[in-house]
């Protein structure tokens, strides 16, 4: 007579459970990564874009014509961010320009989430900024 042991019987009706908890979770873990990861891009594209409106202020107002302190204030918002923008566009105040007053400076950049379309944030998210700068009121104009 051969004795069965009972535990062992018990475990048969579990087989495949971690492969179908794997199968389940799998897919919400990356879905997860990839919603982390598009917010860590858009969080430092945003940082960048504060920061490019800030230095193409500062650029700007130290200017001497309202020409020559807009493509500064370009050259400036491109360098900082680099290769970041499929689009970049930098636009100012021309009224505001003059002695004692302040340039300001509205810088806005297309970032490319081409590899996070599957979360559905779109291929590209537009990201704007304001910045200020004092124009010197007694600066040369000549």
């Amino acid at each position: 007579m051969t004795v069965r042991n009972p535990l062992r019987r018990r475990g048969r009706g579990e087989r495949g459970v971690s492969t179908i908890e794997v199968v389940i979770l799998a897919p919400l873990f990356i879905t997860f990564v990839m919603f982390v990861v598009a917010l860590g891009l858009l969080v430092n594209a945003q940082g960048k874009a504060y920061g490019a409106a800030r230095d193409a202020a500062r650029a700007g107002a130290l200017q001497r014509d309202y020409g020559t302190a807009v493509a500064q204030a370009q050259a400036a918002a491109k360098a900082d961010f680099g290769g970041t923008c499929s689009r970049l566009s930098v636009s100012a105040d021309p009224a505001a320009f003059q002695s004692g007053g302040a340039f300001d400076v509205h810088v806005s950049c297309d970032v490319p989430l081409s590899g996070l379309n599957m979360l559905g944030i779109g291929a590209v998210k537009t990201i704007q900024a304001d910045a200020s700068a004092p124009v010197d009121t007694y600066r040369r104009t000549t």
